[in-house]
């Protein structure tokens, strides 16, 4: 397997969106955003996720330097359409306007609906709270085609619909909780495919609703299962609360249509510490609380508790010493879409 530097790989993909026609500085902030989850593991995430990028620009499901528009603002709240804009590009430039309230009022809450994937959502509720703020932030992708099951039933109705909490405090990353309600985020199992690696047991079904460990049998029309197990139930319950938040509060509604675009609803709550009480004490009593959990003896087996977003900060430090290892089909694929799009000198 490849081991592609840091920078090597923000290049490549910086040099493919800027062939396909994005703008420069969006190319770079989605190649950043790409990057960022790369490092910190999330290649479901990363690199990985470019072809299909470029394939939805090129359909035009995409529209990159598309003008965002406010629909609706008042002192707490925003509701955006991104017009199919590049999804990272229009949060970012959005979350910095509910910023602008939250540090007005003490909270904030935005929404949008109609744009393209916003990539990890931890990456977002990290940022605020590095700002300060305590984030809550869930997305769903509106009517596009779906990929998990409901919990008792047989075919796939819901999205993946992951949610992220960002915390500050005084340890490395601050605290950012960042996870599908679905056994897995989708973009895991299509890393497992092209690695050529089988995925663990509960986390797929195949067409048939047969359990299965083989990727291909999701990608060939299986589905995934709820967050919990046999207690599917409760991944279940917080999928249908996210959907219900993101999509439909959003109005990018719900279901599915095969011809649906893939896009990402979303909602962002923030709460500015400050307002409530001190932020540096906050920040130094979860750094407590951090030191509290952390002390637990570790079971069998673990070498340390870890607090939530601190495995993260652990790779991202690896990998920016030693490399990314990319798949060699990935890989190879990045590289044949700079040769299709960047001239040659």
């Amino acid at each position: 397997m490849p081991v592609v530097g840091a920078d090597e790989l923000r290049e490549c993909m910086e040099a493919i969106y800027e062939g396909v026609g994005v703008p420069p500085e969006e190319a770079r902030l989605v190649a950043r955003h790409q990057l960022e989850n790369s490092l910190a593991g999330h290649d479901s995430h990363g690199a990985l996720r470019t072809p299909a990028y470029v394939r939805l620009i090129q359909e035009g499901r995409i529209v990159p330097g598309a003008r965002w528009e406010i629909l609706n603002d008042y002192p707490a709240t925003l509701l955006v359409d991104g017009h199919w804009g590049l999804g990272f590009v229009v949060t970012e430039a959005a979350m910095e306007l509910a910023l602008e309230k939250a540090r007005t009022v003490g909270v904030a809450a935005l929404s949008i609906r109609r744009q393209g994937h916003v990539g990890r959502l931890g990456a977002y509720t990290a940022q605020a709270a590095e700002a300060g703020m305590a984030a809550l932030m869930m997305a769903d992708s509106g009517r596009a085609p779906k990929a998990v099951v409901p919990f008792g039933g047989t075919d796939a109705r819901l999205g993946t619909n992951p949610i992220s909490i960002g915390l500050p405090a005084d340890v490395p990353g601050n605290v950012v909780v960042d996870f599908a309600t679905s056994a897995v985020a989708g973009g895991k199992i299509r890393f497992a495919h092209g690695s050529g690696n089988a995925v663990p047991k509960g986390w797929i079904v195949d067409r048939d609703g047969n359990p299965s460990t083989d990727p291909a049998a999701f990608l060939n029309g299986g589905t995934l299962m709820p967050l919990g197990g046999d207690q599917g139930h409760k991944g279940y319950a917080l999928s249908f609360a996210v959907e219900s938040l993101a999509a439909v509060l959003s109005g990018i509604g719900f279901g599915s249509d095969p011809d649906g675009f893939p896009n990402d609803g979303i909602l962002l709550v923030l709460l500015n510490i400050a307002m409530f009480r001190s932020l540096e004490g906050f920040r130094e009593e979860m750094r407590e609380f951090v030191e509290y959990v952390k002390a637990s003896p570790p079971a069998p087996g673990v070498e340390t508790v870890l607090y939530p977003g601190e495995l993260e900060q652990r790779r991202r430090e690896e990998r920016l010493r030693d490399g990314i290892a990319v798949p060699e089909k990935i890989w190879s694929e990045l590289q044949s879409l700079r040769r299709q799009f960047v001239a040659s000198p």
